[in-house]
């Protein structure tokens, strides 16, 4: 047997294993999976999966002959994994946002406690319009706090360290930053696979037979211009996401988290 016919007994074999290998990386970034990614620096496994998908792509020996299986099962993961990481940016944004409208809720508590405190001027009407956004316990601690006449009543103290309760948990967002953490790590390794697959799979051509059957079903003049359409906007989809938004925007989360106002932290790099 030839040398190249070994290489593409091996090939075959391989084959096999790297379809493995792309079912197991997809069941790890799959939000609805039990076996998910944690920590993309402390996870070698999911890295040598992901390497050995990239070795199996740069190192097949004719790329005209590439296995349409292979091709069109690497190609779902880098789109599924796109999808995923356009997904998690926009939880970041609504997490930055709750954040943002909570800081402001702790604020308002805070000075509508103050207020009815001291018996500032105005301060029944700030209480009549408070609404349902502290919530019905927040409610009725602050009519507590207004009506009582004795500060050192067990009913006034508890009223009191409930509010103060509140007000902290609004301000410090400790699980809104646990959430930004854990979409952190997964968007970490979604922005891998992209970095070490999504390269290498470009420069393999689109079989040429999954065309060709699509056509059977649809007209030529339809079909092929949506086909190269498609794939050009996932390359760049996922070239502005891995570099605008993974390296930027996704590791620069702890320090929006730190900033006091949106419009900075949505700013910074």
């Amino acid at each position: 047997m030839s040398k190249s016919g070994i290489v593409n007994v091996r090939m075959v074999i391989t084959e096999e294993k790297i379809l493995s290998n792309v079912d197991k990386v997809l069941k790890m970034i799959n939000p609805k999976s039990k076996k998910q990614i944690v920590q993309l620096e402390d996870d070698g496994y999911f890295k040598d999966l992901v390497e050995a998908i990239k070795t199996y792509l740069v190192e097949y020996p004719t790329k005209k002959t590439f296995p349409s299986t292979v091709y069109k099962s690497v190609y779902n993961l880098v789109e599924f994994a796109t999808n995923q990481f356009e997904e998690n940016t926009k939880s970041i944004e609504n997490l930055i946002r709750q954040r943002e409208k909570n800081i402001a809720l702790g604020t308002e508590l805070e000075g509508l406690l103050l207020a009815i405190e001291n018996k500032s001027e105005g301060w029944k009407d700030k209480l009549k319009t408070t609404g349902p956004k502290f919530g019905q316990d927040i409610d009725e601690a602050l009519e507590i706090v207004s009506r009582s006449r004795n500060k050192k009543s067990e009913n006034y103290q508890d009223a009191i360290k409930l509010i103060k309760a509140r007000i902290a948990n609004l301000e410090s967002n400790l699980h809104i930053e646990i959430d930004m953490e854990r979409i952190e790590d997964r968007s970490k390794a979604l922005s891998y696979i992209g970095v070490e697959i999504a390269d290498a799979l470009k420069a393999i051509p689109a079989p040429i037979e999954d065309m060709a059957s699509e056509i059977i079903e649809e007209t030529a003049d339809t079909y092929v211009p949506e086909t190269f359409e498609v794939k050009t906007t996932l390359w760049q989809r996922f070239k502005n996401s891995r570099f605008v938004k993974a390296i930027r925007y996704v590791m620069g989360i702890r320090v929006v988290l730190d900033l006091p106002a949106l419009p900075e932290g949505k700013n910074q790099n």
